[in-house]
């Protein structure tokens, strides 16, 4: 896996409904027994998060809603944007950096 992964928005494999015009993405796949949390974050300018690393193995995923964000491992970050899914490393120390108001976006940590 790369140290950082972003899904734009609409991009990725994607599954259309034969019962209705839902089209879904697929943004990750869980793998066997992993347990994962989900939390929702808002974040203003001058409000950066910084994360001491999470138990090994821990991948965190991160959905846009709304605005962007500098996220990452320290040195290997990526600013995804509203409708974005990024992935990265939460085994390394990691950071959210907003770099515009109204941030909005779901944090999910994969713990394997």
């Amino acid at each position: 896996m790369p140290a950082v992964q972003v899904i734009r928005a609409g991009q990725g494999p994607t599954v259309h409904s034969e019962q209705s015009g839902c089209v879904a993405t697929l943004l990750s796949a869980s793998p066997p027994r992993a347990r994962r949390d989900i939390y929702c974050v808002w974040l203003e300018p001058d409000t950066a998060r910084d994360s001491e690393p999470h138990i090994p193995g821990t991948v965190e995923h991160i959905v846009m809603s709304a605005g962007k964000v500098k996220a990452g491992p320290r040195g290997e970050s990526a600013e995804p944007e509203a409708g974005d899914h990024m992935s990265y490393r939460g085994d390394l120390p990691h950071a959210y950096e907003p770099p515009t108001p109204g941030t909005k976006f779901v944090p999910i940590m994969q713990h394997a």
